[in-house]
C-alpha cells in the first residue's frame, strides 16, 4: 500500500498499512521519495509505516526552495509536525546528506532510533575539503562569499558558517552502514562520532559512498531487517 500527497506543499509518499509506528525517510544527494519503497519492504511487515519527502532541488521540485540548511531544515520540521499529528512512535531512516539535515531538524526531537547509511555527520570538514581540493583560502571564500569550482560544487562563506554554527549529534539509540571504501566519507570522521555518541557501527566490506549494487542492496537490506528486529 502506497500513497502519495504533499505536506504544506511538500512532496511526500506512505508506504505501509496504518500503523502507530512510523519511519521517516530522508534521502541522499540525487534521491528521491520512492527510495524508500525498498526500504519500506524491510520495515511494513515489522510494523512500521515509512513517509518518505523529496529533498528540494530533487525530483522535478519546481518551487524555487534551494537545497540550503536554512531552507531543508524548517521543511523536515514541518514533516515531524505532521508525523507527531499522525502517529505515536517516530524513528528515522537517512541517507548520506539527509542525514545531516534531519539531526540538525529533529535535534531535541523523540525518535524511537536512527538509521543512518553512509551519513555525513561534519559537513565542516566536509566543506574544508572541497576548498583544499579546489585551491581556495578561508580568506578568499570569506571577500568573495561564493566561489564556483571545476567539479561543480559551488563553496559558500555563509553555509561554512552555518555548519560550524550547527554540529550535529546523535540524541538516542542510533546504527550506522559505512561502506569500507567510502570515497566521500572519511572513516575517521565515523569514528570521531562514534567516540561522542551512542551509536553501533557496521561496516560493508567493498562498499562504497552509493550503495547501489545487487550486492550492496543486499547487504543494505539485510542490515536494516537485523537492525529492526533488535527489541
Amino acid at each position: 500500500m502506497k500513497e502519495f500527497f504533499d505536506i504544506s506543499g511538500i512532496p511526500a509518499a506512505l508506504y505501509g498499512k496504518r500503523s502507530d509506528k512510523v519511519f521517516l525517510f530522508v534521502h541522499g544527494q540525487f534521491g528521491c521519495k520512492e527510495e524508500a519503497e525498498r526500504f519500506a519492504e524491510v520495515a511494513n511487515p515489522l510494523g512500521w509505516q515509512v513517509l518518505a519527502i523529496d529533498l528540494p532541488e530533487h525530483d522535478g521540485r519546481q518551487d524555487g526552495v534551494k537545497l540550503l540548511p536554512w531552507e531543508v531544515v524548517p521543511e523536515l520540521q514541518k514533516v515531524m509536525q505532521y508525523a507527531k499529528a499522525n502517529w505515536q512512535s517516530i524513528s528515522l531512516r537517512a541517507t548520506s546528506i539527509g542525514s545531516w539535515f534531519s539531526l540538525l531538524a529533529f535535534k531535541g526531537e523523540r525518535l524511537e532510533r536512527r538509521l543512518l547509511v553512509s551519513p555525513l555527520l561534519d559537513m565542516v570538514d566536509m566543506i574544508s575539503g572541497l576548498m583544499q581540493l579546489a585551491g581556495v583560502s578561508e580568506e578568499s571564500l570569506e571577500a568573495e562569499e561564493e566561489i564556483p569550482t571545476e567539479f561543480g560544487q559551488t563553496l559558500s562563506w555563509d553555509y561554512l558558517c552555518y555548519a560550524r554554527s550547527h554540529p550535529v549529534s546523535a540524541e538516542g539509540v542510533t546504527d550506522i552502514l559505512y561502506g569500507k571504501c567510502d570515497e566521500t566519507i572519511p572513516r575517521r570522521v565515523i569514528d570521531g562520532f562514534i567516540a561522542a555518541n551512542p551509536c553501533t557501527l557496521t561496516v560493508m566490506p567493498g562498499g562504497e559512498h552509493w550503495l547501489h549494487t545487487p550486492e550492496q542492496l543486499e547487504f543494505m537490506k539485510n542490515w536494516e531487517h537485523e537492525t529492526l528486529s533488535r527489541n
